[in-house]
């Protein structure tokens, strides 16, 4: 089966991390940061989560696209020098994990411009790619991103096929690679004392999900967007999960793996839509 992707292939793949530390705790109740052992769910993703999908990575001969906060940049910058070094993609993901307030476009300016900053200083790197915090964005968004040079947005799910956006009537080459909470761990994973939680789902249940998801996009010829989070997918079941919903995957034939930027840039390279 040949699709309309690279080298003829029929769907693609890209693996995503958001590795949020302990901001992912801080920008849910910023009265966290006097509880050390909630944070340290967060370290759990820094301290064990990230080496252990580096490890996997490795193994897998695979590059992936990192999604950090410009505070974790800082408080870790080893380690996410390390993902660099190891030739994996590192995307914005704003500064201390703030969701975007429609209501408040200056604060959303500051927000970008400090992720930048952190990029830049720590990792020197300009990032092609932004995710938000959440995936919320408001009617800023695409244009701060158009501003400062961006090449994807991966914060919609409106679509199962990469596509260009439109500000302003004006068509741009700024490509959306589509999303969704299905594909994302945290529904199944992310768990607080403290409502809103969520119950914790079974690995094998994850799995299925995926499985039966890809499945259903392979057929469609799209792409599947994985987002995961060190703190949650770091867990060695859910890291054994990963492997084995890769292995599924690599029973189907012409599925292209790339990191965010590679598609984006295939995408806007080859594609009119």
């Amino acid at each position: 089966m040949a699709g309309n992707w690279k080298d003829g292939a029929q769907a693609a793949l890209a693996l995503s991390f958001d590795f949020d530390a302990e901001t992912l705790w801080l920008s849910r109740d910023p009265s966290n940061a006097k509880r050390p052992g909630t944070l340290s769910q967060g370290v759990y993703g820094a301290k064990v989560g990230v080496p252990l999908i580096l490890k996997f990575l490795r193994e897998r001969k695979l590059k992936a696209t990192f999604f950090i906060p410009g505070a974790v940049i800082e408080r870790y910058p080893a380690l996410c020098r390390q993902i660099v070094a190891e030739g994996h993609e590192v995307g914005h993901h704003g500064y201390l994990h703030e969701w975007i307030d429609p209501g408040d476009p200056q604060r959303e300016v500051d927000i970008m411009e400090k992720g930048l900053a952190a990029l830049r200083e720590v990792l020197g790197i300009k990032p092609v790619g932004y995710r938000s915090p959440a995936w919320e964005t408001s009617d800023n968004t695409l244009k701060l991103l158009v501003e400062h040079g961006f090449r994807y947005s991966t914060n919609f799910m409106d679509d199962l096929k990469p596509y260009r956006h439109t500000v302003d009537g004006q068509r741009l080459d700024l490509v959306e690679l589509p999303v969704a909470w299905v594909l994302d761990d945290a529904p199944f994973t992310l768990f607080s004392v403290k409502s809103p939680s969520r119950p914790i789902f079974p690995a094998s249940q994850i799995l299925e999900v995926w499985k039966e998801e890809f499945q259903g996009i392979y057929e469609y010829g799209g792409l599947c967007m994985l987002t995961m989070h060190p703190q949650f997918t770091g867990r060695p079941s859910r890291i054994a999960m990963l492997g084995s919903f890769l292995d599924y995957v690599s029973r189907f034939p012409n599925v292209w793996i790339a990191n965010a930027a590679e598609i984006a840039d295939w995408w806007l390279a080859n594609r009119e839509d």
